[in-house]
Order: C-alpha cells, then structure tokens, then sequence
C-alpha cells in the first residue's frame, strides 16, 4: 500500500474509534494519521483531551501529546472547558479548538475556485478581459521590488530583483549564470492548475518580466505544461568580433545590441513608395 493510502487509512480508522497499536518504521506514518484526526475532529466542534481520546480509541495521555504539538505549530489553541456544573479543585479543565492555521490543513478548492471565476470572466466579458486579469496579477507580483528594480544597474541586477521579488510570492525563485545569458528559475506555482487551464498567467507573467528587465525573455519551460519548473532565459550581451573584408579592420560589438537594432529596423514603420524615393 502506499504510503499516503497508509496515512488515510490510519487516519480514518482513527475517528471511527479503532485502537491504534504501531511501532518501527510506521511510527512516524501514524503520528501524522492521528495528528490529522485531530483536527477533523475539533473541525466538528472544539472538544477536551477526554472526549478525543475516547472518540480516537487512545490514551489521553497520548492525546495530550498530539495536542501539545499542535499547539506549539499553532494549529489549535484552548479556553475553559463551558459547564454549567460547579468545577472542583485543580486545574480547570480545558477544551480544544482549531485556529486559522490549523483549518488551512484542511482541503480546500481554491484553485477550483479561481477557475470557475476566469471561466465566468471569460464567457461575460471575453479573453481580454482574462488577460487584463492575467497582467494585473503579474504586475503586483513585482510592485513591492519597484525601487529595487530602478535602481539596478543593468539586466542582471534587475533579474536578480526580479528572482526575489518572485520568491517573496511563493514561487521559490532563483537565478544561474548560462551560456549566453541567465536562467530564471521558478521551482514552485501557486497557481500552476489554474494556468493550465487558463495560459494567459504565464503569458502575462512573461511580458512583465521582459518589461521589468527592459530586455528580450523566453520562456523554456512551465510548471503548468507538466515541467518540473518554470524557466525564463535572458540573453545577456555577448561580445562578438565583426571584421571589415575591404579594410581589415576589427569591431567588438555588443551581439544584445545588434539584436536589438534587427528588432527595432523590423518594427519600423513602412511608408508607400512614390516616384522619386530611393529604394
């Protein structure tokens, strides 16, 4: 059996009541399993170490311990237990409860969520209005690195900030020096179900970035495509060697800037030829 097969299993049998009796290698596995019915169960109402136990079929001592470590992850939290019967002498019993922490453990639909709102957003107002939505998202991924971004010197200053700027949103970024340029790297991406079906992120995502670095960028790989990882090459100016056939003569020049050139007599704009105007 699998080992998250395993877990849920451990975890189900837990509430339902069975006792749990385990050691060696499983130990771990069912440290997580009972840890986990915990929560489900002060998910239905905050509940005292007593009433676990005895619903998990385990000792409350080793209820309490699931418990202390819940606390000090800041999953749950306790008040006093609420009885209207007089409380006698010692400690007053406490009851458990989940925190914000402790139900964000819990499985959500976010991403199903998100996709159903872009799909609404798509059928009433169409797929510019997807892309609006796609490039406001990646514009504020970077607001906060605005400063760091003009200041920079060149484009791997400005790559650089873009890495962290990237991380600080979750999406674990780094930068490796590559034949010819960089390597922007995004390990991980929040949103990298909801792009699969919905491209315009990682397109939107790529025009920010060109535009933040002030320089050509191509995307080699992304996480939604079924990648291990999104990667984004920019080419940095390498040096090249042109020399004159009549003269002799040598020129280092920057391969960046002819490409730039190239790019920018491509977009220029055409005007009609009439009588007189040299080819």
């Amino acid at each position: 059996m699998k080992t998250a097969d395993r877990a849920s299993s451990v975890a189900s049998s837990a509430t339902a009541g069975s006792v749990l009796r385990v050691s060696g290698a499983d130990s771990d596995l069912i440290e997580g399993g009972t840890r986990a019915a915990v929560i489900r169960l002060l998910l239905e109402r905050p509940a005292p170490a007593a009433e676990i136990a005895e619903r998990l079929g385990i000792s409350a001592a080793g209820v309490r311990r699931h418990l202390d470590a819940l606390l000090d992850e800041g999953a749950v939290t306790f008040r006093e237990c609420r009885s209207r019967l007089p409380r006698g002498r010692g400690r007053p019993a406490r009851e458990y409860l989940l925190t914000d922490a402790g139900r964000s453990r819990l499985p959500h639909a976010y991403d199903e969520l998100a996709a159903e709102a872009l799909e609404f957003v798509e059928q009433t107002a169409g797929d510019v209005a997807v892309m609006a939505f796609a490039r406001r998202r990646a514009e504020k991924l970077i607001e906060p690195f605005h400063r760091e971004l003009a200041a920079a010197a060149d484009v791997k200053g400005r790559i650089a900030v873009l890495s962290s700027a990237l991380s600080h949103a979750g999406y674990a970024a780094s930068v490796d020096d590559v034949v010819a340029g960089q390597q922007l790297c995004q390990h991980h991406c929040p949103v990298a179900q909801v792009a699969a079906r919905f491209p315009q992120l990682c397109q939107a995502e790529l025009e920010v970035f060109a535009e933040a670095s002030g320089t050509y960028v191509q995307r080699l790989a992304t996480i939604a495509r079924g990648d291990s990882f999104c990667t984004t090459f920019v080419p940095g100016p390498v040096d090249v060697e042109l020399r004159d056939p009549l003269h002799g003569s040598q020129h280092h020049v920057a391969l960046q800037h002819v490409d730039q050139q190239h790019s920018a007599q491509q977009h220029r704009p055409s005007r009609p030829l009439t009588e007189g105007t040299p080819l």
